[in-house]
């Protein structure tokens, strides 16, 4: 424990002392103790970096300029997403980034994003062929933009089913790229990691979001984040196996409920669009269509309702304090931001996000 020993030692020595040296060692104490319980709190050297998710990356000067100042222009690209597809019965790539602007500036990990569909429907025989595929895909890419990478990262949020085929697959692709491979990892991989096992890769990424949810019940928490759900397991961190970077919540979204069924989730619907009074009666989070019309092109019928859930810093942080207190310290671990591409740069500063990712 932090600070353990301080009080037995100079409780020893000040039995022989006068009131003078008494009260020197005291305040003496104080120090260290404060010393000591400043190292319990000692910020750590955690790097800030973002996620770009969007198939076509093109950044304008106010994203190019946070990326350098917050985060060394430090990202991580979804490259490709693999699904799979019914009338082929295999898995194919899907949204492939489309580079058009330059990136020789930027300091770039490639993401896979691997939907578990493709893992419940693939056999166990074509998971090495997967895995050279993504491969090729991605050396073709990164050498066609002059990216050189030293680490990947692949996301797939697994289950008991999939995981020996998904983990199979992760074994083949190390072997085939060479590089330094990261996984995701959800709190309920984390919770339960020995039904959910670890997968076999050198880093996990913990996504510290979306740990709630998605409900119709406009007084529900947050789903993106709150403190109630993810105290349900964040405690089982500090024993997870692997050394663990950390994915935080940038991005807010609107839950459209009608009839007491969510029909949807738009990331494009923000505060701006729904405090528009001619439109919609506002109770703290919650928006009451006063009629039927079409918004950005989505059709809102009289009585809908839309739940705003919103990150704004003082939730980040807020989540970045409650995962502080479990998540073990570590050499070179880096916070990832989700997302660069459709960031509300108003919301977020360079400075509070290094603060932050300080922290951890």
């Amino acid at each position: 424990m932090c600070g353990g020993g301080l009080i037995p030692i100079l409780g020893k020595w000040s039995i022989k002392m006068n009131t003078h040296r008494f009260s020197f060692v005291f305040s003496l104490f104080i120090v260290l103790a404060a010393c000591s319980f400043q190292s319990c709190k000692k910020p750590g050297n955690a790097k800030s970096a973002f996620y770009y998710w969007k198939s076509s990356f093109s950044l304008d000067t106010k994203q190019t300029d946070l990326l350098k100042t917050a985060a060394n222009n430090t990202l991580y690209i979804r490259f490709f997403d693999v699904r799979w597809d019914n009338l082929r019965h295999e898995p194919f790539p899907d949204a492939v980034i489309n580079f058009k602007q330059p990136v020789s500036n930027l300091h770039i990990t490639p993401v896979i994003f691997m939907t578990n569909k493709s893992f419940e429907n693939i056999s166990g025989n074509d998971v090495d062929s997967l895995a050279v595929h993504c491969n090729t895909l991605v050396n073709q890419i990164a050498a066609k933009q002059n990216i050189s990478y030293s680490q990947i990262q692949v996301d797939c949020d697994w289950t008991t089913t999939t995981r020996e085929r998904y983990f199979d697959f992760l074994r083949s692709f190390r072997k085939l790229n060479r590089r330094h491979l990261e996984a995701t990892v959800r709190l309920h991989q984390v919770k339960y990691k020995e039904r959910t096992g670890v997968p076999p890769v050198d880093k996990g990424i913990l996504m510290f979001y979306n740990m709630g949810r998605v409900s119709a019940d406009p007084k529900q928490p947050n789903s993106i984040y709150n403190e109630i759900d993810a105290e349900k397991y964040v405690a089982h961190v500090s024993r997870y196996p692997l050394p663990l970077d950390v994915a935080l919540p940038l991005f807010s979204w609107s839950v459209h409920i009608r009839e007491g069924k969510v029909i949807q989730l738009y990331g494009q619907l923000g505060k701006k669009q729904l405090d528009n009074k001619q439109n919609f009666e506002q109770d703290d989070s919650i928006y009451h269509a006063k009629k039927s019309f079409f918004l950005d092109g989505i059709y809102i019928k009289e009585s809908d309702i839309f739940k705003l859930e919103q990150m704004d810093e003082a939730t980040v942080k807020k989540a970045a304090d409650q995962l502080s207190r479990y998540l073990p310290k570590q050499q070179n671990r880096t916070i990832i931001y989700y997302e660069l591409g459709n960031l509300n740069l108003s919301e977020f500063k360079a400075e509070t996000l290094g603060k932050i990712s300080a922290d951890l």
